[in-house]
C-alpha cells in the first residue's frame, strides 16, 4: 500500500523492525559497523553489478557489506536497478514499480526513476506493474539502507521483481535491460542461497553454486542448481532463491565481464547453536574488464619512478603530494601498486595497495611516501640517504579467484590470501628471492603475512594477480 505525500507516492518501509531496526540512529550504526569490517577490501571502479543477500541484517549483514564496499562511493551512477525474486506473488514475468515516486527507509526516502520504470513496462509485455509483488516484498527494501550509508546520495532506483518458469521470458527481460547494463548504471541482484540444509551440506552446495556463478555462464549456473536439487541433501528447498534475477544478470553479461567472489557465510556461522537448518549467503561483484592486457611504455615507467622519488623528496621538505602534468591514460588508470625501496640491495621499505579505486600516479606517490616513512619495520628514510635509495614499483593487474594451486604459477603470479578478516600477499618477485616450492610459497604467505597458520590457506580464499615490475 502506498502513502501519499505532497511530493508524490511513497512506498513505506514495511520491513523496518523485521529484517532491520526501525531506529534511524541504530540502523546507521549497525550498517556502518558492517561496512567498516571490509574497509580494506578492493574497490572496483568498473563494477557493473553486485549479487548480495537479503536476509535479516543479523544473519547476512556482514556478507552484504562486503558487496557494498566493493562499490566506489564517489562514482556518479545515473540509476540503480534492483532485481530480486518474488516471495509472495506469482507473476510469470517481471513487475516494475511504476507507481511509487519514493521508497521509504528509516534513513529517509530514496527516489524511484519512474520514467525508466514506465519505459520498461511500455517496451515489452513481459514487464508489468503488479502492486502486491512489491507491497510486502523485502528483497529489494533491505538493500536501501546499505546504499544510503555507502553512497550518501543514492541515485534513482528501478525496482524489479522477477517470477516466471519461462526461460524465454527471462531472455526477453534480459534483452530489454541489457542496453542499461553499462558504466552509467549499477545493477543490484538480491539473492540468498541454500535454504535449510545442514551447516555442512550448505557449505558444499553453496560452493558448487558459487563456482558456477563465477564462470559467468548461465547454462552452467542452471545445470548446477538442477544437480543440487537432485543431490539428496536433506531439507534443501532451493540453492538460490534469486535464481531468476541472477540468471537475468548472466544473460546480460559478455566475455568482458568478470565475476569476483567476495565472501560467503551461512546462518550457522552467526547462530552457532543451530547447524541443522541454515541459509547460505554469497556476495559477488561483476566488473568490466578492458579485454586487453594492461601495459606501460618505457616513458610511463620513467614517469612513475620520478613521481615516487619526488613524493619522498617533497615529504622530506614538508611539501604535499603534487599532481604531475601531461598524464597519460595509463597513469590515470585505476589499479593497485606496491612501492619497494632498497638501499645497497637490502630492503628499506615496502608498502602497497590493492584495488581499483585510485589513479595509478596517485597510488604510486602515496605508496612511495608510505614505504619511506610508514613501514613499521624500518626507521623513516632521511634526506641524506635519499640518493642512495633504489625504487622498485610493482603495478598490479586485477585479482582473479582460483580454486586450486594448479592455477597458480610461481614467478608469474602473486598470491593474495583472505580468510575472515585476515589477509596477506606475496608479490610475484618474492619467488625469485627464495627457494620454495609452490606449496611452501603459499604456506609462508598464510603463516607470515595473513597470520592464519601454515595450512590456513587450504580453506581460505585464494587470488592470483600479475605485476609489472620495474
Amino acid at each position: 500500500m502506498m502513502m501519499n505525500s505532497c511530493n508524490g507516492q511513497i512506498r513505506p518501509a514495511t520491513q523496518a523492525n523485521r529484517f532491520y531496526t526501525g531506529n534511524p540512529q541504530e540502523l546507521s550504526q549497525e550498517v556502518d559497523s558492517f561496512l567498516a569490517l571490509h574497509k580494506n577490501m578492493p574497490i572496483y571502479d568498473s563494477v557493473r553489478a553486485i549479487i548480495v543477500p537479503h536476509a535479516g541484517y543479523y544473519f547476512s549483514g556482514n556478507v552484504a557489506a562486503s558487496a557494498y564496499m566493493s562499490i566506489p562511493n564517489d562514482k556518479p551512477f545515473k540509476r540503480i536497478f534492483l532485481l530480486g525474486p518474488s516471495h509472495h506473488e506469482w507473476l510469470d514475468g517481471a513487475s516494475v514499480n511504476t507507481e511509487a515516486d519514493y521508497y521509504a527507509t528509516p534513513l529517509g526516502n530514496v527516489k524511484v526513476d519512474v520514467e525508466t520504470a514506465q519505459k520498461l513496462t511500455d517496451s515489452n509485455s513481459v514487464f508489468s506493474y503488479y502492486p502486491k509483488a512489491h507491497d510486502r516484498e523485502h528483497c529489494l527494501e533491505v538493500q536501501l539502507p546499505f546504499l544510503q550509508r555507502r553512497l550518501g546520495n543514492v541515485p534513482p532506483i528501478v525496482p524489479i521483481i522477477i517470477s516466471t518458469n519461462d526461460f524465454g521470458k527471462l531472455k526477453q527481460i534480459a534483452e530489454v535491460l541489457k542496453p542499461y547494463f553499462n558504466e552509467e548504471n549499477l545493477f543490484i541482484i538480491s539473492s540468498d542461497f541454500s535454504h535449510y540444509p545442514s551447516y555442512e551440506d550448505a557449505y558444499e552446495v553453496d560452493a558448487l553454486t558459487g563456482k558456477a556463478i563465477e564462470t559467468g555462464k548461465v547454462d552452467e549456473f542452471i545445470a548446477t542448481l538442477e544437480k543440487n536439487a537432485v543431490s539428496g541433501k536433506r531439507n534443501l528447498a532451493t540453492s538460490a532463491c534469486g535464481e531468476l534475477a541472477i540468471a537475468t544478470l548472466m544473460l546480460m553479461m559478455d566475455t568482458n565481464c568478470e565475476v569476483i567472489h567476495l565472501m560467503y557465510q551461512n546462518s550457522g556461522d552467526i547462530d552457532h547453536h543451530d547447524h541443522s537448518r541454515v541459509v547460505g549467503y554469497h556476495a559477488f561483484a561483476v566488473v568490466r574488464t578492458s579485454g586487453k592486457a594492461f601495459s606501460l611504455s618505457s616513458d610511463e615507467k620513467r614517469m612513475l619512478k620520478n613521481i615516487a622519488y619526488e613524493s619522498i623528496k617533497d615529504s622530506l621538505e614538508g611539501k604535499g603530494i603534487s599532481r604531475p602534468s601531461h598524464l597519460t591514460d595509463n597513469l590515470l588508470a585505476k589499479c593497485g601498486a606496491f612501492v619497494s625501496l632498497h638501499k645497497q640491495n637490502r630492503l628499506r621499505g615496502c608498502i602497497g595497495h590493492f584495488g581499483e579505486d585510485v589513479p595509478l600516479h596517485e597510488i604510486v606517490a602515496e605508496m612511495a611516501r608510505a614505504a619511506a616513512f610508514e613501514d613499521p619495520r624500518f626507521v623513516p628514510v632521511s634526506h641524506e640517504e635519499l640518493d642512495d635509495i633504489d625504487i622498485e614499483i610493482s603495478v598490479l593487474t586485477p585479482m582473479r579467484r582460483i580454486q586450486s594451486l594448479d592455477e597458480f604459477e610461481m614467478h608469474r603470479h602473486g598470491i593474495y590470501i583472505r580468510k575472515g578478516h585476515r589477509s596477506g600477499t606475496f608479490l610475484p618477485q618474492v619467488a625469485d628471492e627464495v627457494n620454495w616450492t609452490k606449496e611452501e610459497f603459499v604456506s609462508h604467505c598464510a603463516q607470515d603475512k595473513a597470520g592464519i597458520g601454515w595450512d590456513g590457506w587450504r580453506d581460505a580464499e585464494l587470488y592470483v594477480y600479475e605485476a609489472i615490475v620495474f
